[in-house]
């Protein structure tokens, strides 16, 4: 088994969505065979955390699993360990999810692989 740091993306949306769109990139240890195995494991994860509530305004709030946008083999670590989060605010919504997209098919045809030491 190898370990891969992958970054997993989020859309928030809350209530109707009329507010400028936010986006949680967040980056977890996966445990895998191969890079396509973990990025499977990884589009699992983020499918398995989406999530639905309401807010202090009881406001209706939807965290969408949007794709794995990165991934990189690293030394063992924890499986499934949450490394780091960051809400994204972009004008455009549509074109960001179509990036984060393009970055998840590209994982699964590209041969470049990195590799991520962590000390």
């Amino acid at each position: 088994m190898n370990w891969y740091l992958t970054k997993i993306v989020f859309q928030i949306i809350c209530g109707d969505g009329d507010h400028t769109p936010q986006f949680d990139e967040q980056l977890r240890l996966i445990s895998a065979s191969s890079k396509e195995a973990a990025f499977s494991k990884a589009q699992h994860i983020g499918k398995r955390e989406e999530e639905t509530f309401y807010n202090r305004k009881q406001q209706l709030v939807r965290w969408e699993f949007i794709n794995v946008s990165e991934i990189y083999k690293i030394s063992e670590l924890i499986d499934g360990a949450e490394i780091y989060s960051r809400i994204e605010e972009r004008d455009n919504a549509e074109t960001y999810i179509h990036v984060i997209n393009q970055k998840a098919e590209n994982l699964l045809f590209t041969q470049t692989h990195q590799l991520l030491e962590l000390a």
